[in-house]
């Protein structure tokens, strides 16, 4: 579950005004809400909904091969092409870094981001949101040798523990494993590799990515030891601020799809196809 924090959103909000320079205020607000209000007949005339993700967080978002080419797939691939085919249109994925995913909102850049994304109290204040489409819970990861020794969340005390650079990972372990020492790592890959040497003693990561990366690794192992489930870590399609007429009609395919069953679906088929591609 993915958390990017207030700093860098405004960071980015703040960027987007700068290249903007010399727009009186007013005239900014009017040509943004303009621009919001016209997105779902935009897409549907252009033909193309643009969307922004960071593929490298199976089975949501991640590269394969397929046919010889390298191809972006996972369960919210799968999600946001189905909502392009309910819209009438073709959805166009662009990979970026996790931190660039919501700014790229900001700059105009897509028209939706889905990357495994949390609709926090501060993400809301500066984008819209869907309704969740899926809420799973988090675990840690550690290395097998270490199976007797980090058993609780005191166990971690002073201990390097990693999390997703700008995601609600680092969240939860700042709020529920307070005295452990935070590793913030841009690639959820390489936070595996470094719990594999022992370099970082544990992560934070979603069950359904822990799942997959302890199959492909088998000297890690999800450790026995809770963590608070919270509301603000399911997963949400973010959208430009304004975007009311976009964010019911998405709202009304992601009830049909859960209704349906099949985003449940998405998760388990890529799940299958995260484990198969690791062989």
């Amino acid at each position: 579950m993915k958390k990017i924090t207030g700093l860098v959103i405004t960071l980015a909000a703040l960027f987007t005004l700068a290249a903007c320079g010399g727009s009186s205020s007013s005239s900014t607000d009017s040509s943004s809400s303009a621009k919001t209000e016209d997105q779902l007949a935009d897409i549907k005339k252009s033909g193309v909904l643009k969307v922004a993700t960071s593929a490298d967080y199976a089975p949501f978002e991640f590269h394969t091969m397929v046919d010889g080419k390298d191809k972006v797939v996972g369960a919210d691939i799968d999600l946001v092409n189905e909502i392009a085919k309910q819209l009438g249109v073709k959805a166009e994925v662009s990979d970026m870094s996790f931190n660039t995913v919501l700014a790229s909102l900001n700059q105009g850049k897509s028209d939706i981001a889905i990357s495994a994304i949390s609709a926090t109290k501060e993400r809301k204040e500066q984008f819209d949101f869907t309704d969740n489409y899926y809420n799973p819970p988090q675990v840690v990861i550690i290395n097998k040798k270490n199976k007797d020794t980090f058993t609780s969340l005191d166990s971690l005390k002073d201990k390097q523990v990693g999390a997703q650079k700008g995601s609600i990972q680092e969240d939860i372990v700042k709020t529920q494993i307070k005295d452990a020492k935070l590793v913030s790592i841009e690639k959820v890959p390489n936070m595996v590799v470094e719990v594999n040497s022992g370099s970082l003693d544990a992560m934070v990561v979603e069950k359904t990515i822990a799942e997959s990366y302890v199959q492909q690794n088998p000297d890690l192992m999800v450790a026995n030891i809770d963590l608070e489930p919270s509301s603000d870590e399911a997963f949400a399609i973010a959208l430009p601020k304004g975007s009311e007429e976009l964010q019911t009609e998405l709202n009304k395919i992601i009830k049909k799809l859960n209704d349906e069953g099949k985003i449940d679906e998405y998760v388990k088929t890529n799940h299958e196809l995260a484990e198969k591609s690791a062989e």
